[in-house]
């Protein structure tokens, strides 16, 4: 009777403790499980941050016209490449001004709206930078080679350099200020050579264009342009050439109405996809 009355009463006490521990157990899981739902929740807030700063951090979308001067040389592989960008950039539009470099840096110095200046020579380039119109230091992009531009087939059997100071062969010239003249007057000196040409263009595809329309036998331009024209010229290399090779610097400038989109194209430019187009063109690695 003792032991069933201490076993009753040990049943009987164990039952509050018992509900009480429970109860206990009860409360911290459900503290737990609010801790938590509570992390869990902070973790979504912060995925969510995350993914917020992530999109506030990315550059935004780029809009606008780009302005770009570049050397008429660049013509045909800069066109590619602005198609490119604006592809690449839906809701921009990338607009060229091709021409001689001294022109072109004449034209930014006198306060001409542009974004990017891509001269045919250091020396263009200069001009640009001493009147503080570039922002930064310009970077040399590609480099370019000479080379003569006949008549297909060539007809007057230009082999050499000298060869153009054959009597009675019309020969046409850049002017000597721009960068594919000085690069000729250059090789000519080289080859200890004195050509008076028939007429002096104000840029490359002009000398070029006096080939194609049959108005000179035969003209100093860049391989890049030869090689652009097409079956329309043959082209003659001269070992001369390897001593007048061009560097080519671009550079975004100082008032570029659209800084972020002109950086943008100039990046484009430097990329491995732009090395790749401008090599495909005839030009050099810089």
């Amino acid at each position: 009777m003792t032991t069933r009355s201490v076993f009753g009463s040990g049943s009987r006490s164990r039952s509050p403790w018992t509900l009480r521990a429970v109860g206990g157990f009860a409360l911290a899981a459900v503290a737990l499980t609010a801790c938590s739902s509570g992390d869990s929740g902070d973790s979504g807030d912060s995925g969510d941050s995350s993914k917020k700063s992530g999109s506030g951090s990315s550059s935004e979308k780029l809009s606008g016209t780009v302005t770009v001067f570049a050397a008429a040389s660049l013509k045909e592989s800069f066109t590619a490449l602005g198609k490119t960008f604006e592809k690449e950039h839906p809701g921009t539009k990338v607009s060229f001004n091709f021409g001689g470099s001294d022109a072109l840096a004449a034209s930014i110095t006198s306060g001409a709206p542009a974004d990017v200046f891509a001269a045919a020579s250091p020396k263009t380039m200069k001009t640009v930078t001493d009147a503080k119109d570039a922002k930064g230091t310009p970077a040399t992009f590609v480099r370019n080679q000479l080379e003569i531009a006949t008549l297909p087939g060539n007809p007057k059997k230009i082999k050499t350099l000298e060869d153009l100071t054959r009597s009675g062969l019309k020969v046409a010239l850049c002017a000597k200020e721009v960068p594919c003249g000085s690069a000729a007057q250059k090789a000519l000196t080289a080859a200890k050579l004195r050509l008076t040409p028939v007429s002096y263009e104000q840029d490359v595809k002009g000398a070029l264009t006096k080939v194609q329309l049959k108005e000179v036998d035969a003209s100093v331009v860049y391989k890049t342009d030869v090689k652009a024209a097409g079956g329309k010229v043959a082209g003659v290399e001269f070992p001369e050439s390897k001593q007048a090779i061009n560097d080519y610097p671009i550079a975004l400038l100082k008032n570029a109405p659209n800084a972020e989109a002109a950086t943008a194209f100039i990046d484009l430019v430097k990329s491995a996809p732009g090395q790749k187009v401008l090599g495909q063109a005839g030009f050099l690695k810089p």
